[in-house]
């Protein structure tokens, strides 16, 4: 089982179950959310147990984004597919997990720059976002 929390500590969660590596994004929405780029895993959203109150915002058709209405920490992305994503940070502890590559680079902030040679994306790339665990 992995728990993780906000901030505050308001919002809680456990996933039961294995999680994604890790993959980053640099799109617009994510950097926003963040400040930065925003590292994140996922897990069957039927394995992802909360407590608390998250506050979702929809931030396209398809998406929407939960974060703590306390503190203000990012948690989850919430968009098609099976899986709900997870933002790595929030993470409590150890949790054996690596980044895996990176989605939406052509959208990256011109401040920093990818300084690894795992796999980029320039948009989407459900190879790297739909990987299981390993």
């Amino acid at each position: 089982m992995t728990t993780g929390s906000c901030l505050c500590g308001q919002v809680r969660y456990a996933v039961a179950g294995p999680l994604r590596p890790v993959i980053a994004c640099h799109c617009s929405q994510c950097r926003k959310t963040s400040g930065h780029f925003v590292a994140a895993t996922s897990a069957p959203r039927e394995t992802v147990e909360i407590a608390g109150t998250v506050t979702w915002y929809r931030t396209s058709p398809e998406a929407r984004r939960g974060f703590c209405g306390t503190c203000g920490s990012s948690l989850f992305w919430d968009g098609p597919g099976a899986n709900l994503s997870v933002h790595a940070g929030t993470l409590d502890g150890p949790t054996g997990l690596h980044l895996a590559g990176h989605i939406y680079c052509a959208a990256k902030g011109d401040y920093y720059e990818i300084a690894d040679d795992l796999p980029q994306a320039d948009g989407s790339d459900p190879a790297l976002t739909t990987m299981v665990a390993g």
